[in-house]
């Protein structure tokens, strides 16, 4: 069997002893990536439009005259025709999108897991197009994982890690999932076509997933009708306005105030804001159908602490999102003041996804992370490693004090631009810089106090690029931001 992966200090053990057992899983392991996160090959181009392998190939996706039109559905793939985009493998380098902001690589994750697992052909990485409906790529999980999990029990390996399980039970499959790869993990195992996929599953384990939705995909809709945004920020709201996965990701709970009450979206609304009505219509009818299911193997891990849009306002069209959030009674009733008006609520959330959208119920993992960083952050991989050792539910974690972290997505060169960090009111603690995502470039950064009790800083970037911005406390973990360095160009597509 393999041997544990010692290489990071994370996981280095004090001492060991001859004869030690490796601590593995003799489970079958399926990692599902979330939006954006797999890379997209072009058959009929016969080239990569979706995470090149190196970070220069950004700007020409998000800034050239044609740089995101492959990723358009085109009306045969609207009407079931798919096979033009194969998802080969997942996300290799750092990518970025504007609103989603920085999409950290997988690399760091999956060495967490192959150091759990017996055997490394324990282990499958299913990358997927992410443009689709989730019930196609459901389906497609579904049949990957069941041939996996046949592979795997009858691999020599298994045979021998086998006899150290408890009851020397067979294999039973493990998911973990980043975003929006729960939502497809979910509906692999409850409409995917294998129905006894669930009882030969020990648990899946989702990262920041938004099971209700999230505002962001609002503001991407909007965004090619939004007033004066930045080009990359057009060019993603075209391209959305095709794909049924982000009206999918549109938020499903009350969230639009509407005069004097609070509601849920409705098809208009989403035609109002730039997106489908069919398309959302389609996908407010697939969740209602796919949770009268329910999945009593889920672990949802959160991101808390980080400033994340929760509410919405529609005027004449164009979106404004708030960082608060409704709450109802179970009879669906909205918390009233005593005037009469909704009350608002902050409960954060990982800077994409609020934290009552990446759970179905109240028991939750929090970590301290930023969205598209939650999958590669330590703290969630510690948790994904204990997680893969065990048999039973043993109750969730409890997270330390930690950090947030707020940038812009997408700043231009010398341009000096705020970067906030909330939960700490001690710039001596907390330690904060930025550097390029694929070079050497790098800058400290000093943190002041602001009027409203905050630590913020002024920073500017010498050139175009990918850049990330870091923050660490003392007293807890890490987090990080991409942000894109683009042109000052703004003029319409």
């Amino acid at each position: 069997m393999n041997q544990p992966w010692v290489d990071s200090p994370a996981y280095a053990a004090p001492y060991t002893e001859p004869g030690l057992t490796p601590a593995v899983t003799h489970d079958a392991v399926v990692v599902v990536p979330g939006i954006m996160g797999s890379e997209l090959f072009d058959t009929t181009l016969e080239k990569v439009v979706w995470g090149i392998s190196s970070t220069g190939w950004l700007a020409r996706a998000w800034l050239t005259p044609q740089g995101l039109t492959p990723l358009h559905l085109r009306d045969e793939e609207l009407a079931g025709e798919y096979g033009r985009i194969q998802a080969r493998r997942l996300l290799q380098t750092p990518a970025w999108s504007p609103f989603l902001r920085g999409i950290e690589p997988y690399q760091r994750l999956l060495r967490t897991v192959e150091a759990r697992v017996a055997h490394r052909d324990a282990v499958m990485a299913f990358p997927y197009d992410w443009r689709l409906p989730v019930a196609v790529s459901a389906c497609q999980l579904a049949r990957q994982a069941r041939e996996h999990l046949q592979r795997w029990l009858n691999h020599p390996a298994h045979a021998e890690a086998r006899k150290q399980a408890v009851d020397e039970r067979p294999a039973r499959l493990v998911f973990i999932a980043h975003s929006m790869g729960g939502l497809v993990t979910y509906a692999a195992l409850t409409r995917g076509g294998d129905t006894d996929l669930t009882e030969d599953t020990r648990g899946v384990m989702t990262l920041g997933t938004p099971f209700h939705g999230s505002v962001v995909a609002a503001n991407i809709l909007n965004a090619i009708q939004g007033g004066p945004l930045p080009l990359p920020h057009r060019r993603l709201a075209a391209a959305a306005a095709t794909m049924p996965a982000v009206h999918e990701l549109l938020p499903r709970f009350t969230c639009l105030e509407d005069g004097t009450t609070a509601r849920r979206l409705t098809a208009p609304d989403v035609g109002d804001l730039g997106g489908s009505k069919d398309l959302y219509a389609t996908a407010d009818d697939f969740f209602a159908r796919l949770y009268s299911t329910a999945l009593p193997v889920l672990r949802p891990v959160v991101g808390i602490r980080q400033d994340t849009v929760q509410s919405m306002k529609l005027r004449d069209g164009l979106v404004v999102a708030s960082e608060y959030c409704f709450r109802a009674d179970s009879d669906g009733t909205v918390k009233r003041d005593n005037n009469g008006a909704p009350r608002r609520y902050q409960s954060w959330g990982d800077g994409t996804v609020h934290r009552e959208s990446a759970s179905l119920d109240r028991r939750t993992i929090p970590v301290f992370a930023q969205h598209g960083a939650l999958a590669s952050g330590r703290d969630a991989c510690r948790v994904v490693s204990d997680f893969l050792l065990e048999d039973d539910h043993l109750g969730p974690e409890q997270a330390a004090d930690g950090i947030g972290l707020k940038t812009p997505d997408y700043v231009t060169p010398d341009e000096i631009w705020e970067c906030t960090v909330t939960g700490s009111d001690d710039p001596a603690e907390v330690r904060c810089s930025v550097s390029e995502a694929d070079g050497t470039w790098t800058k400290t950064l000093s943190l002041d106090i602001t009027g409203d009790g905050r630590m913020s800083t002024s920073i500017s970037l010498p050139s175009t690029g990918l850049y990330r911005v870091t923050a660490q406390a003392d007293y807890g973990p890490t987090v990080t931001q991409l942000v894109l360095s683009g042109p000052r160009e703004r003029s319409a597509s």
